[in-house]
């Protein structure tokens, strides 16, 4: 059985901290004022005391002035009695006199003193006052004067029982009045230490949250002091953090992106290294072996005719290859090249239909167009160019008596804005499924018994994905089955910003 740790926490330390302020505060308070009011009852008495010796004195010069022919002595055995009657009268207080010698004269008490005073009256003989005190009793003794001589001792008789009474209920008020401040002041005191230690724990686990990783909607504590300025600003700390582990998390991505791109392009500069070597292989085997044969057979003309025109084809075709090859690469590293502007798509259109209407002819291939005005943002030469491969293409994989249909019609995409869309679609052979996705990869042809046949490299579609999207368009295949392939060319009809760029991949949003 494991046992739970006390916790000696902020709350219980700052709350027995205010415990020990108050009992401080209180014991200090307490004891400065009892020490107050016992001062102020020593002092009024004093001054009573005071005022009854004066009093006495003059009473005493008063009954010896009276009469002149009595020896100080005298005066106080023969009158000494009747003397401390009245002025115990007088005074409200027990008094009794002694002769300078310290013999006892009178009372005005009905019994003696049994208390010794023989050491206080050693003091008044020396014209000093002495007082003495024994339980609830105080005897203050002070010396009688005629003319500036000491004639005796006045005793006065005083009860501090009332004193002592008032002193102790001040006391006892003190000491319940203190425990009761005490205690109300602690639960009030804990109460509101206890309030602001659970304000901070809530932000402390409010930092806890952001450390896992939770990080704040709202402010943890909203309150006009120091800690509401901190939960706020614990809050604009986690969306900071939020922010920029956001941040950070976009980049990381980002650069994770790049890694997959330079290796898919590593693996394409690879294949691409590959693919050509073997595609310029084939035509320079053929000329190498036609070379041989003319060596070998220098005098047979028909031999000669053939090799001849077979050079001359693998010349050709060589040539080709090596020229999309260098286009395709002078795109992705000269952007300058492509110069994009308005232009009238009508005339460009109609030019390329005219210029392979010949080849379709001897193909028993038919062209139809089916075209409409319009402007559209693009590179008149590349626009050209990717529409003559197209057209290209929907001639030589087509079959004996199709057709090639080109066509043009604006459309909106889903922000509205237009965008001229060229469709050139074939009855040819189509393209199947598999080769769907790679049609547009260099080198890649659907059918390579027909690429040798017409000199295909398998450049022509990959060159006209990397113009389209030169111009801030895109090229797609719509729909490919036996009965031919449709492929569409979407270009902006006006400057684009970067925000009207999309891809083909939001193709399916145009209307």
């Amino acid at each position: 059985m494991s046992s739970r740790r006390v916790r000696f926490g902020l709350k219980w330390k700052v709350a027995l901290l205010l415990a020990l302020l108050l009992i401080a505060v209180v014991v200090v308070l307490s004891t400065l004022v009892l020490a107050g009011i016992r001062e102020d009852q020593r002092v009024r008495l004093e001054q009573s005391f005071a005022h009854e010796e004066e009093a006495a004195n003059l009473r005493v010069h008063q009954e010896l002035l009276t009469n002149p022919h009595m020896q100080p002595d005298d005066f106080m055995e023969n009158v000494g009695q009747r003397l401390a009657v009245d002025l115990g009268t007088e005074s409200g207080m027990p008094v009794t006199l002694y002769m300078l010698d310290g013999t006892f004269v009178g009372t005005s008490l009905p019994f003696q003193p049994k208390m010794d005073v023989n050491d206080a009256l050693v003091y008044t003989a020396q014209g000093r006052s002495a007082y003495i005190t024994e339980g609830d009793q105080l005897l203050y003794l002070a010396p009688l004067r005629y003319m500036d001589k000491l004639i005796g001792t006045i005793q006065f008789h005083a009860s501090l029982a009332e004193q002592h009474t008032f002193y102790e209920r001040i006391q006892n008020l003190f000491i319940v009045t203190g425990i009761s401040v005490l205690a109300a002041g602690f639960l009030i005191g804990f109460l509101y230490v206890w309030r602001q230690v659970h304000i901070i724990s809530r932000l402390n686990q409010a930092a806890q949250r952001i450390g896992e990783g939770v990080y704040l909607s709202e402010p943890t504590v909203k309150r006009k002091d120091e800690l509401g300025e901190l939960a706020q600003g614990i809050y604009e700390m986690s969306g900071n953090i939020s922010s920029s582990l956001s941040q950070l998390t976009e980049e990381k991505q980002k650069l994770l992106d790049a890694i997959d791109r330079l290796q898919e392009l590593e693996q394409q500069q690879k294949q691409f290294i590959g693919n050509i070597s073997h595609e310029l292989k084939t035509p320079l085997t053929s000329i190498l072996a036609y070379a041989d044969l003319l060596e070998m057979y220098k005098d047979d003309p028909v031999l000669l005719e053939e090799a001849r025109g077979q050079i001359s084809k693998e010349a050709q075709r060589l040539y080709q290859l090596v020229e999309k090859a260098l286009q395709l690469s002078s795109m992705d590293i000269y952007e300058f090249e492509t110069h994009a502007k308005h232009i009238e798509i009508l005339p460009i259109l109609q030019e390329a239909t005219a210029r392979l209407e010949a080849k379709a002819a001897q193909a028993n291939i038919t062209i139809q167009s089916f075209l409409t005005d319009g402007r559209v943002w693009a590179d008149p030469e590349n626009l050209m160019h990717m529409v003559l491969n197209l057209l290209d293409n929907g001639i030589k994989y087509n079959i004996p008596g199709g057709t090639v249909t080109l066509s043009n019609e604006v459309r909106q995409d889903e922000l509205g804005h237009d965008r001229m869309v060229i469709t050139i679609s074939d009855t040819g052979i189509g393209i199947s499924d598999d080769a769907r996705e790679r049609i547009f990869d260099p080198f890649y042809t659907v059918s390579s018994d027909r690429s040798r046949v017409h000199g295909g490299t398998g450049l022509g579609l990959s060159l006209v994905r990397n113009l389209a999207e030169k111009q801030h368009g895109f090229v797609q295949l719509a729909e490919s089955g036996p009965g031919g392939s449709t492929f569409l060319i979407t270009l902006p009809m006006n400057r684009p910003q970067s925000s009207e760029v999309i891809s083909a991949e939001e193709s399916s949003d145009l209307e």
